[in-house]
């Protein structure tokens, strides 16, 4: 009785006011994810002795309690400071490489407080800052423009592959392409920026397909860019160049990169080394059927059969105790995040908070589909964890303050709904 008085005695509307814009379902959804995150690692790590998942819940709140004060602050400070963010990116990143914990071949954390932090993880969101800044200051409607954003884009990118870590080396590009498209780039220079990528495809797999690839990407140059001829032969050129290229970064990587790229399309080549990950999480997943195994029954997942499930392969164990229908639920509410970040950034009052929210957009889209379609085999594993449900405080906090920008730019929306940048 008195709890129910003093409920109902609480001036809930003056403690909510400040925060009256924010999207409430936008928060509902991320939370709940990472409760659900929190309970699929716990199962993950349930026979190997290992408590983990409370501390996904601990940063998950302390995350929470960020994104709220962040709501708060008018996010128009960002553009202010966004050189001093983008010099901080670099920094730490360059502090990795100098005095960096190295673990597994990588030399990607370092030691705050006696917490390994990622600072690559962090650099997404310098990234969104810094280019939608950039980009809400100079239409990308012109080469300049697309130029000086790539050549921001290279240093920290430069960087963060360095470590190596190349999974968030390619968040990087997605965030960069969706932000640019979002600024209102001609959509042809987007597919030429990608072409060389696909040309060292086509030339290890099927050179007729290389030289038409090539041959069409000049098409492309010849219909969309100045200098229509010049362009058009430096496109070819670029494409034919791609495959030797490739080679040459070919060699660059480490040789367990190399091998997550090879053995996603036949991991039976090395069923006990490089594709055993994969193996068994197909299995996993292809066990839970419709309804799933059953919270905690999973024989793949408590038998251990996945290491380090709790992180990159989450989803695994998703797919075996919670079945097909467990996995679509999962999918559903990302497409419902991502639903309101686009709702978000049309009705944002300017450019720049629109393009920071499609930045956000790009990251979790990016990461959600490459994530998921490595634990079925769809792509190379990479290293990239699942929003909100791997295990990873920094990329748990990242996530979070990414949300906490984006309820900013909600929040101190207009009244009336305006305009998107590309709306």
């Amino acid at each position: 009785m008195l709890l129910k008085r003093f409920i109902f005695s609480v001036p809930w509307k003056l403690l909510l006011a400040p925060w009256q814009q924010i999207d409430w379902w936008l928060l509902a959804l991320t939370v709940g994810i990472t409760i659900f995150g929190g309970i699929s690692i716990r199962s993950a790590e349930l026979n190997q002795g290992i408590t983990d998942w409370w501390q996904h819940w601990l940063f998950g709140g302390v995350g929470l309690a960020l994104a709220f004060f962040l709501s708060l602050c008018r996010y128009d400070f960002l553009l202010r400071w966004h050189w001093l963010t983008y010099a901080f990116t670099n920094v730490s990143l360059i502090a990795v490489m100098l005095a960096g914990i190295s673990a597994k071949g990588a030399q990607r954390w370092i030691s705050v407080a006696g917490f390994n932090l990622q600072p690559s993880e962090f650099a997404k969101v310098g990234m969104i800052i810094t280019l939608a800044a950039l980009l809400q200051s100079r239409s990308a409607g012109k080469i300049p423009s697309v130029l000086r954003a790539l050549l921001v884009t290279a240093v920290p990118w430069v960087l963060v592959f360095a470590q190596p870590d190349l999974g968030t080396s390619l968040v990087f590009g997605a965030i960069t392409l969706g932000m640019l498209y979002w600024g209102n780039v001609n959509p042809g220079w987007l597919i030429l920026l990608i072409s060389p990528i696909v040309a060292v495809v086509l030339f290890n797999v099927y050179l007729p397909a290389w030289c038409i690839w090539a041959v069409a990407m000049g098409a492309i140059a010849l219909a969309t860019m100045p200098w229509r001829w010049l362009s058009a032969v430096g496109a070819i050129g670029i494409n034919f160049l791609a495959g030797e290229l490739g080679h040459i970064l070919w060699g660059l990587l480490k040789d367990y990169q190399k091998d997550r790229i090879i053995l996603f399309l036949d991991p039976e080549k090395d069923p006990l080394g490089g594709g055993y990950h994969l193996i068994q999480s197909r299995i996993a997943i292809g066990s839970g059927q419709l309804w799933g195994q059953g919270l905690y029954q999973g024989t793949q997942t408590q038998l251990n059969f996945i290491p380090e499930q709790h992180t990159d392969f989450i989803f695994s164990a998703v797919g075996e105790e919670w079945g097909f229908i467990g996995c679509l639920v999962l999918l559903f509410i990302f497409w419902l995040i991502c639903l309101r970040l686009v709702l978000i950034a049309q009705s944002a009052k300017d450019d720049f908070g629109s393009l920071l929210v499609i930045g956000v957009f790009s990251m979790i889209v990016f990461q959600v589909i490459v994530n998921i379609s490595m634990t079925i085999g769809l792509a190379p594993v990479t290293g990239i964890p699942l929003p909100w449900m791997s295990y990873g405080r920094s990329a748990l906090l990242t996530n979070w303050i990414a949300i906490g920008i984006v309820q900013s730019v909600a929040n101190h929306r207009p009244k009336r709904k305006g305009r998107g940048a590309r709306s």
